[in-house]
């Protein structure tokens, strides 16, 4: 599988929002793979773990996200919901759609949700396999703008932005941070 198959299906070649995708993509992609060679557990597939990584923002483009050229109507946070159906619909091993929806924020339990009414399905989305998690981490690292998106932000900063938005977030994080030992 190919994930620049279906990201290009999405994403025009050469237009920005492919430049900011595939930019984001490889270095949540190199960073998963960096985690997972680290852990060196041999039940990790290295191969699925770098094309999720790459298809786990598959969503955004129907976000009304216009700082990074998204013209959609859907709040940024459903991106990952968004990207889970888009996967599913390309009849992808669920798995890839799970990445999607799990990695946003530090994952989004049903708590989270149901308290502050958050405009997505009422389920539990907080990543729970290695690979889940890995990716989800990672993803923490880069953003899509601003100076994070040309170098890796510190795990104090991620913790600092996660517990801005939510104290959990950043416990989570933390824990895996711990774990992975970054």
């Amino acid at each position: 599988m190919d994930p620049m198959v279906i990201i290009e299906k999405y994403y025009p070649p050469g237009s920005g929002l492919n430049r900011i995708l595939v930019d984001h993509s490889r270095q949540v992609a190199g960073k998963s793979l960096e985690i997972a060679r680290n852990l060196a557990d041999p039940d990790l597939d290295l191969d699925f773990i770098e094309h999720a990584a790459m298809l786990h923002d598959i969503g955004i483009f129907l976000t009304a996200s216009p700082k990074i050229g998204c013209t959609g109507n859907a709040p940024y946070i459903c991106h990952g919901v968004l990207g889970r159906d888009l996967l599913d619909k390309e009849g992808l091993d669920p798995a890839y759609g799970l990445v999607a929806e799990r990695h946003t924020g530090a994952g989004i339990s049903i708590d989270t949700i149901l308290r502050h009414a958050l405009p997505l399905p009422r389920r539990d989305m907080v990543p729970r396999t290695l690979t889940e998690k890995i990716i989800c981490c990672a993803d923490k690292f880069f953003s899509k703008t601003g100076p994070a998106r040309h170098r890796p932000r510190t795990v104090r900063r991620i913790l600092a932005d996660l517990a801005a938005i939510d104290p959990e977030h950043a416990h989570r994080f933390a824990r895996w941070a711990e774990a992975f030992r970054l």
